[in-house]
């Protein structure tokens, strides 16, 4: 079976096609089809047969006769975009693609988890600083002096891992990187999205700059100027074992950037490196002696994704206050338990920002809720603990991202090669920095915290569901038996949680040796990353199904109105999901 990844209006589609046979045309409706199928107004179509578009490559943008079968017109695997007739075409493939431009400065040091996430969404180019372009620039000759005494020193003028007590003459040592770099770069798997790509390469850069890895500073600007054009390597996810470093996927960063390979780019699509760098004229690395080992030592891969795990928790996690509250307000439960004299005699920090933010959002001094007026005297003494205990529960998960946001924030201004290049001593010292056992270990910790919000969050969809414990309509549907509602709703957040609860078994308990017992013990630091990926993915999907369940349960309390901030959430889930008692 072939498959195409289509771009249709600022979104891009995964589409299979059964036959070579197929048409362009057909290509293009099942993509517009299944682009209606994810937005709630039909992206404000009626029908697929109405929509009238035309089909072009994203290598080269050159239109493609609708005609034309798929087999003849594209290869396996290709980019191209369904334009609208009406809409203006895309002038690039990155969706979050700025207008303008604008400069991030890298030191090595004062990098944070959001300027990455930022500089993978395309928001910033690259540039150093004059601090950093010095330290690189003295690094580089500690190198170069080692190269022209003929120093034995490993990585530089030796082989490596089991090979490293294997001398090479200097005639071969640009040969000997290039080996490496091609003998390492043997991931598997899905490759990398963009996003992904360019975190990946941006903090590379970033670690680089710090001027402890003996690049010289042309190449590393070559490495830049790839950054800037979008000129990113294929990179499989799957490969790392995490020490030393992540070999695997940052030989593949390597490889592309030296002309080898494939890369993509917004506007080459795929294609052969050599000739998307050519593209953008940009010439492929040429890499001098301890370049190679430069480019692929450190723990950059789990880093990165590690970045997006962090930052994504930190929205999730401040969202679930906001569904929780929510659904207390359907639920007609008690503020009590949010009082301030409570949370200062146990004062973990997170517990009191959590029971700080039910306040704001259920205080009926400043904003009254009329549904909390309704049950004032009501005879219910206190909550379940999955309303009551929302400080406690979402509050250590809070504690746990900031925890884990500490940890990431260094490793990604860490030097983490080997070995270290340190200009002042003039000297290189073999250490093992680049061993990812801290920020496996912190993301284990997180996809642990994190779930907790999607555990208990499935426990309140099933009070907002079950009419014996809600007060309301089962499933939240008027006509029951005619219509299911929430049932199956419910049915997939329990399915998410219970896949969770596998996601959480930490990898970094886990080590193979590896490299002839060279490397003997490792982090699986990568599995760590996606792992928590995906955890968090699955929380924010959990969350997201409570929230339209306490949405549509609201609707049984009209015309009473809950406080003014949880109005202009129920107003802003409205304006993108239409009612549907």
């Amino acid at each position: 079976m072939l498959r195409y990844t289509v771009h249709v209006r600022g979104e891009w589609l995964a589409v299979p096609c059964p036959h070579g046979t197929n048409t362009i045309g057909w290509l293009g409706k099942e993509a517009v089809r299944r682009y209606m199928k994810n937005k709630p107004d039909n992206g404000g179509f009626t029908s697929v047969e109405e929509v009238k578009f035309f089909v072009r490559r994203c290598k080269g943008l050159g239109l493609l006769d609708l005609d034309d079968t798929v087999e003849d017109a594209l290869e396996d695997n290709e980019f191209v975009e369904v334009v609208i007739e009406g809409d203006i075409m895309s002038p690039d493939f990155i969706p979050s693609q700025p207008e303008g431009v604008h400069y991030i400065s890298l030191d090595g040091n004062s990098l944070t988890t959001q300027d990455l996430v930022n500089l993978g969404k395309g928001l910033y180019k690259i540039k150093l600083t004059p601090e950093a372009e010095a330290k690189v620039k003295q690094s580089r000759e500690v190198i170069e002096r080692i190269v022209k005494e003929q120093t034995v020193v490993y990585g530089i003028t030796t082989g490596f891992g089991k090979f490293a007590r294997t001398v090479i003459p200097n005639s071969k040592l640009m040969e000997l990187q290039m080996n490496l770099v091609r003998s390492h770069s043997a991931g598997v798997g899905k490759p990398l999205t963009p996003e992904r790509s360019r975190m990946l390469l941006a903090l590379r850069i970033n670690v680089l700059a710090k001027g402890y890895s003996g690049i010289s500073l042309e190449t590393l600007q070559q490495v830049i100027e790839a950054f800037n054009a979008s000129c990113l390597p294929y990179i499989p996810e799957k490969g790392t074992v995490g020490a030393s470093g992540d070999l695997a996927p940052l030989s593949h960063l390597a490889l592309g950037l030296t002309g080898e390979g494939k890369m993509w780019s917004p506007k080459s699509g795929w294609a052969d490196a050599k000739y998307v760098l050519e593209a953008h004229g940009l010439k492929p690395i040429i890499l001098k002696p301890k370049e190679g080992l430069a480019l692929i030592n450190g723990t950059q891969m789990i880093t990165s994704l590690g970045c997006e795990a962090v930052e994504r928790a930190s929205a999730i996690a401040r969202q679930a206050d906001i569904v929780a509250a929510l659904t207390l307000e359907v639920l007609k439960g008690t503020t009590k338990a949010f009082d301030t004299d409570i949370h200062a005699v146990r004062p973990h920090r997170g517990q009191a920002e959590v029971a700080f933010r039910f306040r704001s959002l259920l205080d009926s001094d400043h904003h009254p809720s009329e549904i909390a007026e309704s049950h004032r005297f009501c005879d219910r003494v206190q909550d379940a603990y999955t309303m009551r205990c929302c400080p406690q529960v979402h509050g250590v998960v809070n504690d746990t991202i900031a925890f884990v946001k500490d940890i990431m924030t260094t490793e990604i201004n860490s030097a983490t090669d080997n070995p270290m290049v340190f200009a002042e001593r003039a000297e290189t010292i073999s250490g093992g920095n680049f061993h990812g056992e801290y920020p496996a270990k912190a993301l284990d910790y997180l996809a642990i915290g994190v779930h907790e919000l999607a555990a208990i969050s499935e426990r309140r969809i099933e009070r907002l569901c079950n009419p014996s414990l809600s007060e309301l309509p089962a499933f939240l549907v008027t006509e029951g038996g005619l219509n299911s509602g929430f049932m199956i709703a419910h049915c997939t957040a329990a399915a998410l949680v219970s896949e969770n609860k596998a996601l959480c078994h930490p990898s970094s308990v886990d080590s193979l040796s590896t490299s002839a017992a060279t490397e003997d013990h490792v982090s699986m630091g990568g599995w760590s990353a996606r792992k928590a990926l995906r955890v968090i993915e699955h929380v924010e999907q959990v969350l997201a199904i409570e929230l339209l369940a306490a949405c549509q349960g609201i609707e049984f309390l009209r015309p009473l109105r809950t406080t003014t901030p949880l109005e202009k959430v129920y107003d802003l889930v409205r304006s993108v999901v239409r009612c549907g008692k």
